[in-house]
């Protein structure tokens, strides 16, 4: 997931997803979501690119249900309300025990720890990922097309079906109120009255939310997704300044305060309230980073069939509606909305989306991460 640590209104949930159209851009077209056919017996489950190949969604549950296992990764409980849906999905399928491993790790980490179990139990069945690890790792995932496909934008999903944007957000600030004035633009943060303050969450060559907080500093700074130096570029004068905080956010570090102001997701950076009620958020005026974490199943899953119900489980009205109670935007949100499936309440309740707002491209996340690759540490040291 796009992490190092992992950790308002209907129209603007459908402005992100018209918007984060542009990410995938590359890779648009519709997938044929349609199966051979088979009953459970028939089925290599590793192979299944579809409910149909199972037969039916009964024979998908039933052929999960006899691995009797999902092994989960970089899942944090309190990431965009992945603790209610987990606990929802062993509600529901009592009989698979589902292993949560590592949930602080990174995108690129997730990927790891596949590698390093390849042809063991252990191995992850799923991945959580950000788009630009996504990208790089195509070939250690299995294609499969949700039976809510139809619902995805294009231009949010890989064809086959090898990873599909599930839910996003946009890149915000979050901050003590108690003890720092809101940032109205990027440039306040370098001031002495940050001194020490500003964290990112994570490694923007492993994470997602930092890769997004660099993509933020960039457009905030007159520049553009083409290159993202003029975001490197801020960090390096914000790390001179010595405002800013090289620790991993945590939601311990939000509670205690060692990380008084931070760049991350505005679904995230809005949970922390629960920690402190002094932490606000905002999400600066002017262009917008917009950003969807990506679903994909591993190549060498364990349990190739949980893995498979898992995903159709996260793509389901119930859970995309827990995505929206976790202040995220669902990637389906504009056909439930047309649909009436969705919760209206919480949708409603979302902050208002930038006037304007830009997603990367494929070629545009390749280039930013070989340029963070090469310029990063050393603007930072």
């Amino acid at each position: 997931m796009a992490r190092f640590t992992r950790r308002a209104r209907i129209g603007a949930g459908i402005a992100l997803a018209t918007t984060a159209a542009l990410a995938l851009s590359a890779c648009s077209g519709a997938a044929d979501a349609s199966g051979s056919g088979a009953s459970e017996s028939d089925v290599d489950a590793s192979a299944a690119t579809s409910v149909a190949d199972f037969g039916t969604f009964a024979d998908l549950e039933a052929a999960a249900k006899a691995e009797g296992q999902l092994n989960v990764i970089a899942l944090p409980r309190d990431w965009a309300n992945y603790g209610e849906i987990l606990d929802l999905f062993a509600e529901k399928y009592p009989e698979i025990t589902i292993n949560e491993a590592s949930p602080d790790v990174s995108s690129a980490e997730e990927i790891q720890a596949a590698e390093t179990n390849k042809g063991l139990d252990t191995a992850p069945d799923v991945f959580d990922l950000g788009l630009t690890v996504a990208l790089q790792n195509t070939d250690a995932f299995a294609p499969y097309t949700v039976q809510t496909w139809d619902d995805i934008p294009d231009e949010l999903k890989e064809p086959s079906g090898l990873f599909v944007g599930d839910y996003g957000g946009y890149m915000s600030i979050g901050y003590d109120s108690s003890k720092y004035d809101a940032p109205s633009e990027l440039d306040d943060l370098l001031s002495a009255d940050y001194k020490g303050a500003v964290a990112i969450n994570g490694d923007p060559t492993q994470a997602g939310a930092a890769f997004a907080a660099v993509g933020l500093a960039t457009v905030q700074s007159d520049g553009t997704l083409d290159d993202f130096q003029p975001g490197i570029d801020f960090f390096s004068e914000l790390q001179k300044a010595g405002n800013l905080l090289k620790v991993d956010v945590t939601t311990a570090t939000i509670a205690s305060g060692e990380t008084p102001v931070v760049f991350d997701w505005d679904y995230l950076n809005a949970a922390h309230t629960a920690d402190n009620p002094d932490w606000k958020v905002v999400v600066l005026d002017g262009t917008g980073y917009a950003g969807y974490y990506n679903q994909a199943i591993n190549a060498d899953a364990p349990h190739p069939a949980a893995a498979r119900l898992w995903q159709e489980f996260l793509y389901s009205d119930e859970v995309q509606n827990l995505w929206l109670k976790g202040g995220a935007r669902p990637v389906r949100m504009e056909a439930m909305t047309e649909a009436g499936t969705i919760d209206a309440d919480l949708a409603a309740a979302l902050p208002e989306a930038p006037a304007e707002t830009v997603v990367p491209t494929e070629e545009q996340s390749t280039n930013a991460g070989t340029l963070l690759g090469e310029k990063w540490a050393a603007a930072v040291q």
